[in-house]
């Protein structure tokens, strides 16, 4: 491929940096991890936001998560015949190969790609209307959750916030579509977490069901 250039140098001395300090401290652990596989207890799905570090809010360790990540932390419906695989097909690889016990979705502030939605369904974003917008396309995910924000009537400054925390619901609500994820929670082999993290304050907060709100960690 003569596209393809040499990685650059920062990123390579990151990388020797590394090999040399992280690897080398634990490098028993490393090759466990690849002669045993993984085994991860939780998937979990964020952001591509690069300000969103779901290994650093956890203090996981290399092997902990199995991590998806995508524009607005979107899972979308169970649909076979669909074009939209890649989350679908790291759900399934999660649940029914890996058996993870938990599910985790994760929002956060000032999500651009929410604010894309807000624009687009606003008709302030023609550009993500049209059929070759892949990220329009995939923010037609949210619209459902668009809806239920402008119901509530809520300022402009606060629908962002609220728009992000829909896109946490859908996520969580199409999970439940796909049959191996509604078997294996209701036969309490996996349980689902919906959560937002303000991310200058490092604020986090989870979804209660019975409160149906989110609350503080």
């Amino acid at each position: 491929m003569q596209h393809a250039k040499p990685l650059p140098a920062l990123l390579a001395q990151r990388y020797h940096g590394w090999k040399a300090t992280t690897h080398a401290e634990n490098a028993a652990w490393y090759q466990r991890l690849a002669t045993e596989g993984q085994r991860p207890k939780a998937m979990v799905i964020s952001c591509c936001d690069s300000r969103v570090h779901v290994t650093s809010i956890f203090g996981a360790d290399t092997g902990e998560f199995f991590i998806h990540r995508n524009i607005a932390n979107l899972v979308p419906p169970y649909e076979p015949d669909g074009a939209q695989h890649g989350t679908s097909a790291a759900v399934e690889f999660a649940v029914t190969a890996l058996r993870v016990a938990h599910l985790i979705i994760v929002g956060h502030s000032r999500c651009g790609g929410v604010q894309g939605c807000l624009d687009m369904c606003a008709g302030r974003a023609p550009q993500l209307e049209e059929k070759t917008s892949f990220v329009g396309r995939w923010m037609d995910l949210l619209r459902p959750g668009y809806e239920r924000v402008m119901a509530r009537e809520l300022s402009e400054d606060a629908q962002p916030r609220a728009l992000e925390q829909e896109a946490v619901l859908v996520s969580l609500e199409n999970l439940m579509t796909f049959p191996f994820v509604r078997e294996a929670v209701e036969g309490g082999r996996l349980s689902l977490h919906g959560l937002w993290t303000e991310i200058g304050e490092g604020d986090l907060e989870y979804y209660d069901a019975e409160d149906g709100r989110f609350l503080p960690v």
